[in-house]
């Protein structure tokens, strides 16, 4: 077995204050920046940090923001302008030629900007010509349905809430936002079987589980506030197990920043126990294991089940039918090593199961999600404390947008609270996803493309079909705070309308005011910036929103659009009458340092479910999905064999990026300073005859009778990663183009980054390629 480079230091510590230092000062905002990091996620007149949805800890700290928080922060707080000057200087087909990190760079969005087809370029427009257009453009559709309105999860409550107003006053549910990307099959699972998509536990409970079982995650990069959790949980002798098919360095230690000790004597915490090397795409399967040894060893909680769930029968009787064969080439483990997994689930008294996109970005993600109910179910780990559902959503205030109404699919109850709040009709008829919405847009179906900050066509599947589909349309509007790819394929008409972030003060003739989101854990906190605003002709998202309502909307004067721009009180009033567990939100909100927690029925075993209890699921797919989708790939039988010819690619993030954005290229923890890789375990390397430093292209396996074209990525250069055989990673979102929006998961519609087949060749380090078109 040939020796896999490890990153040898704990995760965070030394090597994480001098990375965020170095980003503070590649942005050239040292001191602006600086003064942000202590400001961020303080209780008192801070903001929250818009870098990740961890919660907040209920002890205060003078610096409380992670590595991946202060590279954020940075990118926002940078004073360099991507203004009319710099348009100037470049077209807009040269700007489709940068790179992600060449885009981020450019700085900060400074003045409204109108794409000049004559000139190609972006050039300087008044707001009111900007509003004008912008309603002469809805006006002339034949359907509201016709436009469609995105969301990022970087929006806060209040001028999330008035987006969904106008878009819904304007006649259409048409509202995807970055749910549709992430976490969509927690949002669908969890409110069928438990009555809310939202977690369960509170981040107290992790101080009192005895069991954490992770799955898909790798926090060290993607969210590291959950570190000093996870080694807190460990010191008090809770027992953490990774599920992953990538064994991420960077939880193997924790040298924690806050703690002086720490950081002066060298000393680091233990996180993980053990980590359980999953193949791609085999958790449902895994947890399939788990459940029937459970069932059939008699270690289920029966009171519970009896008491308070629903469907138990037709589990039961699916686990049963389940072979230890199927289930072992499922999932790549041993039937050992499962059920050794399941003695720990049913000697403990207290589990949480956490998860990221490791888990719902499958076209199996509904089932992965189901199945990790199912299990804490089965051991009555709901409504009690230390126990309980955690996922771990990725951007700040995206489970705050959906509480807020920015759905596609609303409830029935919320549009009926809402028509009773504002006596306005809404549409009652679901509008498009992120999925669907694209699709609508290759087609020609939509005119109008509305996205309110992200970067929606890098963020999907078929990235160059989605640019290539917004420069026939008839408008495209952006509100946000950078440049990115999406901006640059324009309409008709193309606007840049550059709102206010995240760190800065938000001030009206009403005074300053301040917003507020909700975290993982169903907490709504105050955020407030302090920075004077880097250009004074920003305006604040919910000043945006409210001006289009009114230019749009007209003569539709009962709703005070403007007034709830200029007082976010006022929003929060119509919030408190609209959404409910919002009562007294303004009093709620200033009277407690840390905010107020959400009513979560589910945690007090109230399951708002059709059956009145909560749901036991039956997967839809077979566990063996995987196994039997790489052996039809390969036409043959014989599923042994198929790592001869097939691989699993899974994407990645690096730990210099956030979402889309590209901070720089260095993923320390898999020690590669490039973009431009595919991981592959060693041994897997060696038994090809290949080495570290080959190119290789990747092309998307097709049906045999397929008529796509084949989607190829590369040449990619060959790096090593403890990752489990049949298994390779590549970037996301450099490799978007290999994913399609066919391939979905059937109820929540989550594109499937996480799990499709390819096939791998070695070239010539000479050979090039173009970009799919």
């Amino acid at each position: 077995m040939r020796k896999i480079p490890i990153y040898s230091h704990p995760a965070a510590g030394w090597p994480a204050l001098i990375s965020s230092t170095q980003k503070l000062m590649d942005y050239k905002t040292f001191l602006r920046g600086g003064i942000s990091v202590f400001k961020s996620n303080q209780p008192q007149g801070g903001f929250d940090c818009p870098g990740c949805a961890w919660p907040d800890h209920k002890s205060h700290k003078a610096i409380d923001v992670c590595e991946n928080g202060i590279k954020v922060i940075a990118s926002e707080t940078m004073t360099h302008k991507a203004d009319a000057e710099f348009f100037a200087r470049h077209t807009v087909t040269e700007l489709q030629s940068w790179n992600g990190y060449e885009l981020e760079h450019s700085g900060r969005l400074s003045e409204p900007m109108y794409y000049d087809a004559s000139q190609d370029r972006y050039v300087p427009i008044p707001w009111e010509a900007a509003y004008s257009i912008i309603a002469e453009q809805l006006g002339q559709l034949d359907s509201p349905d016709e436009a469609l309105f995105y969301t990022s999860g970087r929006v806060t409550n209040e001028p999330a809430f008035l987006f969904q107003l106008f878009v819904r006053c304007f006649g259409t549910n048409n509202l995807p936002d970055c749910s549709n990307m992430c976490h969509e099959p927690t949002s669908v699972m969890l409110s069928r079987q438990l009555g809310i998509g939202k977690a369960t536990v509170m981040l107290e409970d992790f101080e009192q589980a005895k069991l954490i079982l992770m799955f898909g995650q790798n926090p060290a990069t993607n969210h590291p506030r959950m570190l000093e959790m996870l080694a807190h949980a460990h010191e008090q002798g809770c027992r953490i197990i990774s599920i992953n098919p990538m064994r991420e360095q960077g939880l193997s230690k924790f040298r924690n920043p806050q703690k002086p000790t720490h950081m002066a004597a060298g000393q680091s915490a233990d996180m993980v126990d053990d980590v359980i090397q999953i193949q791609i795409g085999g958790d449902a399967a895994l947890l399939t294991g788990i459940a029937k040894w459970l069932i059939e060893n008699d270690k289920i909680n029966h009171d519970f089940i009896t008491t308070h769930t629903s469907g138990f029968e037709p589990l039961k009787q699916w686990l049963t039918e389940q072979s230890w064969s199927d289930i072992t080439l499922g999932c790549g483990i041993s039937q050992t090593d499962i059920i050794n997994l399941a003695e720990l689930v049913a000697d403990s008294p207290a589990t949480i199961c956490t998860w990221g996109m490791g888990i719902t970005q499958h076209v199996q993600g509904d089932d992965n999600v189901a199945m990790i109910t199912n299990l804490l179910l089965l051991m009555g780990m709901i409504g009690i404390d230390g126990a309980g559902a955690s996922p771990v959503r990725g951007h700040s205030n995206v489970q705050g947008d959906r509480t807020m109404g920015i759905h596609e699919r609303p409830s029935k109850s919320l549009l009926d609270s809402l028509e009773r709040v504002f006596e306005h009709p809404m549409p009652q008829e679901h509008g498009y996803d992120v999925v669907t919405g694209a699709k609508a847009l290759i087609a020609g179906k939509l005119k109008v493309f509305m996205g309110m900050g992200g970067n929606y066509a890098v963020a999907a599947p078929d990235t160059s079909a989605i640019e290539q589909a917004l420069t026939t349309t008839q408008l495209n509007i952006f509100v946000g705070t950078k440049l990115n790819e999406t901006m640059l394929y324009p309409g008709a008409n193309n606007l840049i309308l550059p709102c206010l972030g995240r760190t800065e003060r938000i001030v009206t003739t009403k005074g300053e005011q301040f917003a507020t989101i909700e975290d993982s854990m169903c907490q709504i906190v105050p955020t407030q910036g302090k920075l004077k605003p880097v250009s004074d002709t920003l305006k604040s998202e919910a000043q945006i929103v409210a001006d289009i309502a009114t230019h749009v909307l007209g003569a539709d004067t009962s709703i005070p659009w403007l007034a709830m721009s200029e007082d976010f009180d006022i929003i929060r009033d119509y919030i408190a009458q609209a959404i409910n567990g919002f009562e007294e939100f303004n009093q709620r909100i200033r009277t407690s340092e840390r905010g107020f927690h959400l009513y979560h029925a589910a945690r007090h075993r109230v399951w708002n479910t059709e059956s009145g209890k909560a749901q036991f699921e039956v997967p839809q797919y077979p566990i063996t999905f995987v196994a039997a989708q790489m052996a039809a790939a390969n036409d043959i039988d014989d599923v042994e064999n198929t790592a001869q010819k097939i691989w699993q690619l899974t994407s990645v993030r690096s730990h210099d990026q956030f979402n889309t954005m590209i901070f720089g290229f260095k993923d320390r923890y898999r020690q590669t300073d490039r973009r431009d890789v595919l991981f592959m375990h060693p041994d897997e390397i060696s038994r090809l005859g290949w080495q570290k430093g080959d190119r290789v292209m990747v092309t998307r396996q097709r049906a045999k009778d397929s008529l796509e074209q084949p989607r190829v990525l590369g040449p990619l250069v060959l790096s090593e990663m403890d990752i489990a055989s049949n298994a390779v990673a590549a970037y996301y979102p450099e490799c978007n183009d290999l994913f399609d929006l066919e391939t979905h998961a059937p109820d929540s519609h989550i594109p499937a980054y996480k799990s499709t087949t390819v096939v791998l060749e070695r070239v010539e380090a000479n050979t090039s390629i173009a970009t799919p078109a």
